[in-house]
């Protein structure tokens, strides 16, 4: 998994695939309607996508705008705090032709994001630290308090601004928190609060804006799990291919990602790739793998703090 912090940042299409973005009032402003958006559909595939959580120069998306990428996810924050982007910040973006996902996590909380410390003073909500990335904890996701503080929260603020999208970040929290803070607590519990969650985000979601998309990242053995393919409209994979930096990845787990993918492909589902490689014959091959595949596709560095040119 990518990570991103004030000085260090984070991570991360398809099958031919339809799904309509209904022009609809948004739930929390009361506004009418909103300008038409892209459509995804067989004609009109996310073949590849740009992927950016830093480093927006001058705190613009206006090399996002002018990439030539027909999808991006990016923070709900240009500062990855309390600086929100704007309705007509992304209706500009949107105006370009791009469908626009809100990234935010659901598992987890970093120290420099604005609920941190009210998630911090309620004692038992934070979990163990993550090893990979010392400024992040995992949190009781499963809990009331996460949702009334950090979840819904964020998702209202995505349909302020306008999203056509919520791009869910953590999902893997299920899988590496310390079963000790959690006494009685399953792995297999947890990876069903953990779909729970998103059944739960994707009904509100929804209910509030319909058509409004739902892509989680990583974890594609949810699946599994009775209701969580109904409720996602795609998934983003990280290391599909590659492992920062420049490495195959051949592990394992990497074949295993890669055929749950597949079976989220095959149920319909969008599946957004993201490779970090640098090496021109690597970013070559990531590019061949996501044509072969049906993925849309895009390989960048892990600090997500650039716009890297689209596969071709």
């Amino acid at each position: 998994m990518n990570r991103r912090g004030p000085g260090v940042w984070r991570r991360l299409v398809v099958a031919a695939l339809l799904v309509g973005l209904v022009v609809a009032a948004d739930g929390c402003t009361g506004r009418p309607s909103r300008p038409a958006a892209p459509r995804i559909t067989p004609d009109r595939p996310v073949i590849d996508w740009v992927y950016q959580l830093q480093g927006y120069p001058g705190g613009r998306l206006d090399a996002v705008a002018r990439a030539t990428q027909s999808l991006a996810v990016i923070d709900l924050a240009r500062d990855a705090h309390a600086d929100y982007f704007t309705r007509p910040e992304i209706e500009a973006v949107r105006s370009s032709g791009k469908v626009v996902l809100a990234y935010f996590e659901i598992g987890s909380i970093e120290q420099f994001r604005p609920e941190y410390p009210e998630t911090r003073r309620q004692g038992d909500l934070i979990l163990n630290r993550w090893p990979d990335w010392p400024d992040e904890f995992f949190v009781r996701y499963w809990d009331q308090r996460w949702w009334d503080l950090a979840v819904r929260p964020r998702i209202d603020q995505a349909l302020r601004a306008g999203f056509d999208g919520i791009y869910l970040d953590t999902p893997l929290a299920y899988e590496e928190l310390d079963l000790a803070l959690t006494p009685g607590r399953t792995r297999a519990d947890l990876a069903r609060a953990m779909v729970d969650l998103i059944v739960r985000i994707s009904r509100y979601a929804k209910s509030q804006r319909p058509g409004l998309l739902v892509f989680p990242q990583n974890s594609p053995e949810l699946r599994e799990y009775d209701g969580y393919t109904g409720a996602i409209d795609g998934i983003g994979m990280e290391d599909l291919f590659y492992r920062s930096p420049d490495e195959p990845c051949t592990e394992s787990w990497c074949e295993e990602n890669l055929g749950n993918a597949r079976a989220l492909r095959d149920a319909g589902k969008v599946v957004l790739a993201v490779d970090y490689a640098g090496r021109a014959e690597d970013v070559r091959a990531a590019c061949a793998r996501y044509r072969q595949e049906g993925f849309g596709g895009y390989v960048t560095s892990r600090a997500l703090d650039r716009v890297s040119p689209p596969c071709r």
